[in-house]
């Protein structure tokens, strides 16, 4: 699969999430079996550009291609103009942001909230597209189905954002309305894939092996994008790609390996937010790691307590030293149950 020239490994992507998909989280993902990954969002508001956020966001240090940005924004002209700077400091694709549903992003007319407006959708695509042809960088986009019930439009944009130039599509299978709600449809991602040439991407309630085949056979879609579901458990991607090409599943990961994951992941977030950042911003990951094994409930409430990163690694690393003690592998995923949360808005 190709995303205009640039050749994927799979078609198994990560999804962009705010304050999830930082560049440690991408390449961990990538390492166990993701094709490709997008960046947090980033906001067109040029006086944002060099915040501590916003260059967190955009840093791929040491990252594997193809790098991919995400913008952010309501203004034409702005979101061109974020395009290039992205363009300039190593973006290979750029994407638009259409689909995050979160109040502070929809409450500025960004995201999800554009598909309202659909001149103006088509004219920051059309604008994005027009400042990268001269660096040959494609440029993509993520929706939603529509911006409510009534309001299904994705099929009639999908249509105008090919004729602008963008070369890939993703689709989310709700509306913003849904937020993360309910449950996700593929009805709506299988006409949208119908009425293009370039290639669609389903996204949306996808937890499983076995989801991931039916949603690729319900909508034809080109690959997959899993959000999430990739939160904790990041060798999704690979027991994904093993059951797509031998219909058989991987046995759950040893625990010795999602030792040595985890506290390496610690590392690169410790080095990428620093000590006091990095610290907080690390509970989360550790919270999603660890909330199905025995004892991790109050393993979390115990890590909140920690405010040091040496104290946090070492406390992990014991934690997990014991479950070794008590089972070689995890326990067989049963998916995501727990009600999610919605995301982080624009960087800052």
């Amino acid at each position: 699969m190709h995303i205009g020239h640039i050749p994927l490994a799979n078609r198994l992507f990560v999804a962009p999430m705010a304050g999830v998909t930082d560049r440690p989280f991408r390449q961990l993902c990538k390492a166990l079996g993701a094709g490709y990954a997008v960046s947090e969002m980033v906001t067109s508001r040029k006086d944002l550009w060099n915040s501590l956020k916003t260059s967190r966001r955009a840093n791929h240090e040491g990252e594997p291609g193809p790098i991919a940005v995400q913008i952010a924004g309501t203004d034409a002209p702005m979101m061109a103009e974020a395009a290039v700077y992205n363009v300039e400091r190593g973006a290979q694709i750029i994407d638009i942001n259409m689909g995050c549903p979160a109040k502070k992003v929809c409450n500025k007319w960004a995201g999800s909230a554009l598909m309202q407006n659909e001149a103006l959708a088509v004219e920051i695509a059309a604008a994005v597209v027009e400042a990268c042809a001269p660096f040959n960088v494609p440029v993509t986009l993520k929706m939603r189905t529509g911006w409510c019930q009534e309001h299904k439009n994705a099929v009639a944009l999908a249509r105008q954002f090919e004729s602008v130039g963008i070369q890939m599509l993703t689709v989310h299978g709700r509306t913003r309305e849904q937020g993360y709600k309910g449950h996700a449809e593929y009805d709506t991602i299988a006409a949208v894939k119908a009425a293009v040439k370039v290639p669609v991407v389903a996204n949306g309630d996808i937890t499983s092996p076995e989801k991931a085949r039916d949603v690729l056979a319900a909508t034809g879609a080109d690959a997959i994008m899993i959000g999430r579901a990739a939160q904790g458990r990041p060798w999704i991607f690979r027991e994904i790609g093993h059951f797509l090409a031998t219909g058989e599943h991987l046995a759950p990961p040893l625990v010795a390996e999602v030792r040595r994951l985890l506290l390496d992941h610690l590392q690169d977030h410790y080095s990428l937010y620093g000590e006091l950042t990095g610290v907080r911003s690390a509970r989360k990951h550790i919270a999603w790691y660890l909330r199905a094994l025995p004892g991790g409930e109050a393993f979390r409430q115990h890590i909140n307590t920690i405010e040091d990163c040496t104290t946090q690694w070492q406390a992990v690393a014991d934690y997990l030293d014991a479950l070794g003690q008590q089972m070689d592998r995890l326990p067989a995923a049963t998916g995501v149950d727990a009600e999610p949360e919605e995301q982080e808005g624009l960087a800052a």
